[in-house]
């Protein structure tokens, strides 16, 4: 019971952030308005806090930096999804995950048509089909930009490492799982997506990929790069920023062949970006306190604050409050929706 409270990267979000709310109440009252964070990312739905349509955030990115995708409802027929995929030239490998979503859940690597079709047919809501981007590294770059600037800042630059274990010779994959303390906590997930090799000894060496969501809440690494950030980065992303328009606060996923190459605008794919709803999550595995990380969400949340309040003056309105709760309603009712699908699909 210690080791769990003094764990605190490993708490739930809500405890996590609960000692803040009155500071979230407090900017609340000051903009008289409850969702005073709306007007932040005035083209993203709810600001992007959340709920916001992945293709609204892919329609807004220059073509060269996203990757190729469609989208699929459920009641497409599986026929017409395959005529899609080659049209589209997607082969497999290929990524699946849910058109609103987030926190990893419904993201699969599907490795052929049998897979992609169980996917298809079990998903309850509206999905996107992805091509599997190959760069080896994956980057997270949290960014910010006053709207009466053209120059922005990078508050935070991760390297993200998914889950996964390398094998002994020796050991089965669960027994690798037991010896870890992330894929323990979550071993009856992992069974079920990883059945058919749970009593396989993985051979020694081997790296076995245990999920490719490169979220801290689906057991990823995070590595700091914050000695990284430069000026070059910084102009990279105000670059991309102001060709979105409109985007001023949040999260960049990024697929690139190198971080010198990041740095040089080369060799990268934009996997998606997110809103004011996105976690300052490079306090994670990187040596933080608890006290400096709730330093650092208070931070980020005076930016948000300023940000939004800017462009509400500038003629930008907040959410009426009966609109938002209706969203909120809505979305919650989704998002139980997609967490028991992600229990129920490997």
């Amino acid at each position: 019971m210690i080791k769990k409270i003094k764990n605190w990267e490993q708490w739930p979000f809500k405890i996590l952030y609960a000692p803040l709310v009155p500071v979230w109440f407090w900017y609340m009252l000051r903009s008289r308005a409850v969702w005073f964070f709306t007007p932040s990312n005035p083209k993203l739905t709810f600001g992007g806090m959340d709920g916001e349509p992945k293709k609204e955030m892919h329609d807004l990115l220059p073509p060269q930096y996203c990757p190729v995708y469609f989208n699929v409802t459920p009641s497409d027929d599986f026929e017409n999804v395959k005529k899609e995929l080659i049209k589209s030239g997607i082969q497999y490998p290929l990524i699946v995950k849910p058109e609103v979503g987030g926190q990893g859940i419904l993201f699969r690597k599907i490795e052929d048509e049998a897979h992609l079709r169980e996917y298809h047919t079990k998903i309850p809501v509206e999905y996107f089909i992805q091509e599997y981007i190959k760069y080896p590294v994956e980057v997270s770059l949290f960014y910010y930009r006053y709207p009466n600037e053209k120059k922005g800042a990078i508050t935070g630059f991760l390297q993200k490492i998914p889950m996964r274990v390398t094998g002994d010779g020796m050991h089965t994959l669960g027994q690798l799982l037991l010896k870890n303390l992330k894929t323990k906590k979550r071993l009856a997930e992992l069974k079920l997506k990883h059945e058919t090799n749970f009593d396989k000894i993985i051979p020694e060496g081997e790296v076995y990929m245990l999920s490719y969501a490169g979220n801290h809440n689906r057991g990823a690494h995070f590595i700091d790069l914050s000695a990284e950030i430069n000026e070059c980065l910084v102009q990279l992303l105000d670059n991309i920023s102001l060709k979105i328009n409109d985007f001023f606060y949040g999260r960049y996923d990024i697929m690139c062949n190198s971080i010198e190459e990041l740095k040089q605008g080369k060799n990268f794919v934009i996997l998606e970006y997110n809103g004011c709803g996105a976690e300052p999550n490079h306090f994670y595995d990187t040596g933080y306190t608890l006290t400096g990380a709730w330093k650092e969400i208070l931070k980020h949340w005076k930016i948000l604050y300023k940000i939004s309040s800017y462009n509400h003056r500038q003629g930008v309105p907040y959410w009426p409050l009966l609109q938002g709760i209706r969203f909120r309603i809505k979305t919650k009712k989704y998002y139980k929706k997609i967490n028991k699908a992600d229990t129920e699909i490997s």
